[in-house]
This record gives C-alpha cells, sequence and structure tokens, in this order.
C-alpha cells in the first residue's frame, strides 16, 4: 500500500483568494489550496482533506491550536500535512510537539495560491515528497527545506524562514 497523507486546512496566504463580494478588498479563505495542487501533480498517493479553519494565521487563537492537537492526535493516519498561515507557524508546531506518533508537517505559502508566481505548488510538494521519508515528529515545510520545526526561524523583517 503506498503512502496515505491527510491534509488539514487552517488557512493563511496559501488559502487566500480575492473577496467574492462587491466591494470588497481584504482577501478571504476559500477551499483548500492543496485540492487544486494535487490535482495538477496528478497525486501518486491517496489523501484526504479536512477543512478544520480557515483564519490568518494571526486570528488563530490557543483553542484553536487544541483542535488541530485533537484533530492531529485522534486521526487514524500516520502522516499529516497542515497549511497553515506563516505567522504563527512555528506557534502551532510547538503545540503538536507532543504527538510522537505521527509525522507532521506544516506548510504554507508567502503568496496565495491562487497567483502566478505563488511558492504554494513548492512547498506542498516539499512536505509531500518529504513526509513518506521522515521519522515520527514534527516539522516545517519551507523555501525548499524541510527541518524539525525547533530548528525554523521567522525572520521578522523578511517573513522569511531560516532554519539553524
Amino acid at each position: 500500500m503506498g503512502v496515505h497523507v491527510l491534509f488539514i486546512q487552517t488557512g493563511g496566504s496559501i488559502d487566500k483568494d480575492y473577496p467574492k463580494v462587491t466591494k470588497a478588498y481584504a482577501f478571504e479563505i476559500n477551499k483548500p489550496a492543496v485540492a487544486r495542487i494535487a490535482d495538477r501533480i496528478r497525486a501518486g498517493f491517496s489523501y484526504d482533506i479536512i477543512e478544520l479553519l480557515k483564519k490568518d494565521s494571526q486570528d488563530i487563537t490557543d483553542s484553536d491550536r487544541q483542535l488541530i492537537y485533537k484533530t492531529c492526535l485522534e486521526t487514524k493516519f500516520d502522516k499529516i500535512i497542515i497549511t497553515h498561515g506563516t505567522d504563527t507557524m512555528i506557534e502551532t508546531a510547538k503545540v503538536l510537539s507532543s504527538i510522537t506518533d505521527k509525522t507532521i508537517v506544516l506548510t504554507g505559502a508567502m503568496v496565495p495560491e491562487k497567483f502566478k508566481d505563488t511558492d504554494a505548488d513548492f512547498n506542498v510538494g516539499s512536505a509531500v515528497g518529504a513526509i513518506s521519508v521522515l521519522p515520527s515528529g514534527t516539522y516545517i515545510a519551507m523555501h525548499g527545506r524541510v527541518v524539525p520545526y525547533s530548528k525554523a526561524v521567522r525572520e521578522l523583517s523578511t517573513g522569511q524562514f531560516t532554519f539553524r
């Protein structure tokens, strides 16, 4: 049997889209970007998607993190990719790090998946490629790197992730 991945959507730039209402100017969180990405790449793995949250990561609360934790803990799947906003991705990963019998990778995008110059496909692809060979633990997949969450640092001046 091949790899089966559970994708959990929490929101963030990766899932942002232009508003569908007249005279709106902010983004809204839409359907999971990973569904469109998996269709484009003709995924060679099976997957499920849970639309858990549709929030900018700056709006994710401690109770939201507990919901993400509970969802990861209770699922029968042991390979989980969480699409998440980059602003608080590391904080959520820290909460999930006590789950030691599953491989959890958080990823997102600096630019929404709907945009031509997005990094979403690359980041999701990095997460998918890594999840089948990573040992149990919690990881961050951004900018072509997949590292244990504790090695990821978000540089406030650039918004980019660096890795120690």
